[in-house]
């Protein structure tokens, strides 16, 4: 596992910091967290936190493996066996670096105890569908942007270790000079939004419960 560069664990830790002031969560889950380089950072700053992971990728199970996470599951946050299984267990939830999906924001709700925390960093302003849904936002800023692993994090996780290691290390690079590539530019600010699920907000239910 290659270790984040010192400007990703910057940026990490920054987003972290943005929860300081609510009190340590006792849980939290972070959404597509690949080898969990966010959980790694932000127990600078929450060590009695239990960070739990979720990635479509193998490489939660390795986060796992090596204690940066206490759980890791692989899937999608809106597969609604998932949803079911995490049901109200997280006092915050970290949704970073990804578009504002109404559905996605519903299963991250679903999994928030109440009067948990939603952390979403998003190229899309989130706000009117948190607040849609009962959710008082605690606090909005916007900031440059961090490109995450897109491309290495859709590597198969079957590969051979010759093949995945070449593989991997292109990825990264890519990934790299794509973040280098969109920096300044209109792609480059993101919402970072702060918001508590309330405890009289009505249960949000699983994705494929809305649809019965």
């Amino acid at each position: 596992m290659t270790a984040p560069t010192a400007p990703s664990v910057r940026r990490l830790r920054s987003t972290a910091r943005a929860m300081v002031p609510s009190p340590e969560p006792e849980s939290w889950l972070d959404v597509e967290t690949g080898d969990a380089d966010f959980p790694e950072a932000a127990r600078t700053f929450f060590p009695y936190t239990a960070f739990d992971g979720l990635d479509l990728t193998p490489r939660v199970l390795h986060a796992q493996a090596v204690e940066r996470l206490e759980e890791g599951y692989q899937g999608r946050l809106t597969d609604p066996r998932i949803t079911a299984h995490l049901r109200a267990r997280y006092d915050v939830v970290s949704l970073l670096n990804r578009h504002a999906d109404p559905e996605e924001l519903e299963a991250a709700l679903a999994v928030l105890r109440p009067g948990g925390h939603l952390l979403v960093e998003s190229p899309d302003d989130p706000r009117p569908e948190l607040e849609s849904r009962g959710c008082t936002v605690i606090s909005t800023t916007r900031r440059s942007a961090h490109v995450p692993d897109r491309l290495t994090a859709r590597l198969p996780g079957t590969l051979p270790p010759r093949v995945s290691g070449p593989l991997t290390s292109t990825a990264r690079a890519l990934d790299h000079a794509l973040a280098l590539l969109l920096a300044g530019t209109r792609f480059a600010k993101t919402y970072r939004v702060i918001a508590r699920k309330e405890p009289t907000a009505p249960q949000a239910l699983p994705p494929a419960a809305q649809h019965r």
